[in-house]
Parts: C-alpha cells; structure tokens; sequence
C-alpha cells in the first residue's frame, strides 16, 4: 500500500533517472546498429557512447546538484543568523522544489521569531523602564529633599511599583504560557454573581486607583459598566481564575478606550453544548479598523489608535488582549473581534464541559 504522493510523478528525480537511463540505452543500441550497418569497429562505438551518456549525465546532474549547492548555501547563512536568503527553485515541480518551499518556509518561520524575539526584547525593556524612572524620580526627590515622604508621595510611588508588579506577573504568564506548564481547573458555576464580583472589582479598582485590574492601570470612574446575563440562573464550567483574566482585560481594555461617561456592556449568554458559554464585552469607542483585527491579540500591540479617549487612563502594556487570548485558548475556545455598528465587541466562546458530550 502506497502513501497518497508516493507515485511516481512526471517531474521527479525517479522519473528524470529513469529517463536518464532509457536515452543511454537508446543512444548505446542506436550506436551498435549505426556500427554493425558501417561496419565501424566497436571500439570507436563503445568510446562515442560513453561520451555521449557521460554528457547527457553531466547536464541532468547539473540541474539536480545546483539546487542543492543553493540550499546548502541557505542553510549555513540561517545556521549564521541570517534569515533573508531564499532558495530560488520553490518552482521547481520536483521534489527539491518541495524542498525549497520547506526551507524558504522555515526561514519565513525563523525571520518572524527573530523579529518577534527582538520585538519582545525591546518592548519589555521599554515597559520596564517608564515606572523604574518614575519609581527612581519619586525616590529621589525624597532622598534629596525636594519633597517631604507624605502619603501622597508614597501612593505615587506604590502606584508605580504595582505597575511594575503587574507586568512581571504578566510576563511569567506568558512565560509559563510558553513553556507550556499552566492547566486549567475548570469547575462548574453561575455566571451571574461571578461576572457581578468581576465588575464590582474592576469598578472598586477605578475608584481606588491601587488595586490592579487586569493588566492595565486605568483610572476611569466616569465609565458605566453594564451586565446582561441572559437566562439569570445560567451556569458554566470553565476555570474561574483564568476566566477572571479574560473579563478584566476585555473591561480594562474597553473602559481605557471608552469615550467620557460612555457604557461597557458584558453579555452572557448559554452556548451551543451543556455548560458552555458565550460572552461579548461591547464599549462605545472609536472600535477597531478591520485591518487591525488578526493583529490586537499579539502581545505589546497597541493597535492604531493614537491615544485613549478617555480622562485617566494610560496605553496600559499591550499584553491584556494576549493575556485573555492565552487564557482562552486553554480552555478550547474562540476569542476574536465581532462586527458592531459602534465601538468594539469582543466575543468569546467556551466550550463548557466535554466530558458531557457524546
């Protein structure tokens, strides 16, 4: 039993050898004839056949051992650090043109994680950097006098080194993400007084301005959040912790982009399988352009608008919507940028228990 693309295919090395091997005996047969007819001694035949399919070799070996020189060319510069070159015989419709189009789509793999590599490298150092000056600035104010130690100046500096603690835990998120050692614990609940204390807090965290909220440091009180769950005793099994990461990202992610006094709605509705859930976070923003949206999950992407809309709030560190996409992603489900006539809608599917299912 043949593999599906075993066969002989008419541009392959097999059908090129073998093509090679039925002229040279055609040129050789074809010599022996032309001889017995001339009565030419057969060791002028045996010396013109041998030239002959030597020549045709060369050519046929040529065009199988250039390519090959090419990409072992390839190689060493990727092996160097250099993912720019490409192998030209992708066209090819042999099998070392499958061999181009795997190396030439391995260099695209490791010129995208080299730029995300340095991408990544030159945003944590960024982020790391604005509250470390801010923290060094309110210390060193202190220390030189410039202003007395007073809770006010205090809350300043705690302010900053919450930041800087929520980005660390956001990183060895990420890390552990990653290195792929974080399970869930999915359990059965109600949606309605779990969705209620995510909201309470984010509500509790606006007002206080210390208590972190997802992975940003909004400071919005002029924002209404709204919460529709729909039917009221609706129930779902996913794991409450990383849940509670989605829903306070998306809410801190909506209120920093809502316009002053807007609304953010929550919506839960039941899914398609037993236990399951639908969830939509809608704002009233200015949304996002639908170029953008394969790309506002990535981590440290801002998106293309320039600045918040509102009073109080901060750029945040570009990782909540990745946060919430990882989180989602373990448990099976779908998180992505919906239509809407205004603002943003973010939709999120779980999908529930599924063991349950037949």
């Amino acid at each position: 039993m043949t593999r599906p693309g075993s066969g002989l295919r008419p541009f392959s090395i097999k059908a090129k050898l073998g093509t090679l091997v039925v002229v040279s005996v055609f040129i050789t047969t074809g010599l022996l004839i032309v001889a017995l007819r001339t009565r030419t001694e057969f060791r002028f035949i045996t010396v013109f056949s041998v030239i002959a399919t030597l020549l045709i070799t060369q050519f046929v070996a040529h065009g199988l051992t250039a390519p090959l020189d090419e990409m072992r060319a390839v190689a060493r510069s990727i092996s160097h650090g250099d993912y720019t070159r490409r192998v030209s015989g992708a066209g090819r419709r042999d099998e070392l043109g499958d061999l181009a189009q795997t190396i030439n789509r391995m260099a695209d793999d490791l010129e995208a994680e080299d730029r995300h590599r340095k991408e990544l490298v030159a945003n944590v150092s960024h982020e790391l950097r604005t509250p470390i000056a801010a923290l060094r600035a309110v210390l060193e104010n202190v220390v030189d006098g410039v202003s007395a130690a007073d809770p006010e100046t205090m809350r300043t500096a705690l302010k900053q080194t919450e930041r800087l603690g929520r980005l660390v835990e956001t990183l060895l998120d990420l890390s552990r993400l990653d290195n792929g050692v974080l399970a869930i614990k999915a359990r059965r609940f109600e949606v309605w007084p779990y969705l209620s204390g995510v909201l309470k807090e984010a509500n509790l965290a606006s007002s206080q301005r210390r208590l972190p909220s997802g992975s940003g440091n909004h400071s919005r009180t002029d924002v209404h959040l709204h919460l529709d769950v729909s039917p009221p005793e609706l129930t779902a099994h996913a794991d409450a912790e990383r849940l509670h990461q989605v829903v306070a990202n998306l809410i801190d992610n909506a209120v920093k982009h809502s316009p002053p006094h807007g609304r953010v709605t929550v919506l839960a509705r039941r899914g398609e399988h037993p236990e399951s859930l639908e969830l939509e976070v809608i704002d009233e923003g200015p949304g996002i352009p639908e170029a953008e949206r394969h790309r506002v999950f990535e981590r440290f992407n801002r998106g293309q608008v320039p600045s918040p809309h509102g009073p109080g709030s901060d750029g945040g560190t570009g990782l909540g919507l990745a946060i919430a996409r990882w989180a989602v992603d373990l448990h099976g489900g779908r998180i992505g940028v919906a239509e809407s006539a205004r603002g943003c809608r973010i939709q999120v599917t779980l999908p529930g228990d599924v063991r349950t299912r037949a």
